[in-house]
């Protein structure tokens, strides 16, 4: 890949440090088995973007400030909570190539672990009276949830459309990048207008992240997760719909006869895969993609030139254009 993440953080090379010494102080604990897996969580940590897209929407808005730091390391405690929490709700016992909190100390412990998660953040927003951060992430929260359930709940059916789609991964993805870029104008200072558009950029980027990360299912590259793993649990996604909506009754019902009920067997999901190709799924996901990215393009090139926008810039591109 062309774009590395050491090119993106160059305007915020020294804040990123801060950053990472601010997020382990506000994990510590006395209680010696979770000082243990916060450890651990450190040791693990992924490329920390989200943290990079505070960062860089506070600049792009006008300046980093103290806030900027509670805001990123509020947004990094909640999704590592939400990690956790998703481990135990997927039964998953790797993330990001390392044993998950589940898989080493049960689900019990991942639970409270998350729920550890959880109040850290709470506790560090009331704490410094940062009640609009407070507001940003806690709408997030609820939203990721529900997204959750609802694709829980049509996975049932199967009968998921493309709007449903969208509005699933606009709450469980796109609402948390959304609250990225929205907490880092807020913590700049600037006004309500400022960080909805700010909101707005972010959410396309979320998109167009939670696309990507759809699209993995059916590639080849080496990935954080196996090929076919959606098909495998049941969820539908944009290449699959749009297949399945594309072709004729008796083809359809076959397809999701599969998904069905025989989606423990390997050759039997390749053959939905195989299916999604052949129908153009892919094609037309990867167009919808760029759509998003287009329109968030669109929105940065109403914010003041600076080296913060040049690597927003970046990390947009970045997101579409990773390998796992």
């Amino acid at each position: 890949m062309s774009i590395k993440i050491k090119d993106i953080q160059r305007p915020i090379i020294n804040e990123m440090k801060e950053f990472e010494r601010k997020f382990r102080s506000s994990m510590k604990t006395d209680v010696m088995l979770l000082d243990q897996i916060m450890r651990y969580i450190i040791h693990r940590k992924g490329k920390q973007i989200r943290p990079m897209f505070v960062f860089l929407s506070a600049g792009i808005n006008g300046g980093i400030t103290e806030s900027t730091y509670r805001a990123a390391s509020l947004i990094e405690l909640v999704h590592t909570a939400s990690l956790v929490h998703d481990d135990v709700v997927d039964d998953s016992d790797y993330r990001r190539g390392f044993f998950s909190i589940k898989a080493l100390w049960k689900n019990k412990i991942a639970v409270l672990v998350g729920d550890f998660l959880l109040s850290k953040g709470l506790d560090l927003s009331v704490k410094n009276q940062e009640y609009n951060l407070l507001g940003i992430i806690n709408q997030s929260v609820t939203e990721m949830s529900e997204g959750e359930l609802l694709q829980i709940e049509k996975a049932r059916k199967l009968n998921i459309s493309e709007e449903v789609y969208y509005e699933i991964i606009r709450k469980k993805t796109a609402s948390l990048i959304a609250s990225c870029c929205a907490a880092g104008a807020s913590s700049a200072g600037v006004e309500d207008d400022l960080i909805e558009k700010s909101r707005l950029l972010g959410e396309k980027i979320g998109l167009a992240f939670q696309i990507k990360d759809d699209l993995f299912d059916y590639g080849d590259e080496e990935i954080g997760k196996p090929t076919g793993i959606d098909i495998k649990e049941k969820k539908m996604t944009l290449p699959l719909i749009y297949a399945l909506n594309n072709s004729g009754r008796l083809q359809r019902n076959r397809i999701i006869n599969i998904v069905k009920r025989h989606s423990n067997k390997p050759a039997k999901v390749q053959e939905v895969i195989n299916f999604v190709k052949q129908s153009g799924g892919i094609t037309y996901t990867k167009e919808v993609m760029i759509g998003y990215v287009n329109e968030a393009y669109t929105i940065l090139k109403e914010f003041p030139d600076s080296p913060f926008k040049e690597s927003l810039k970046q990390l947009i591109q970045y997101t579409i254009e990773r390998t796992k």
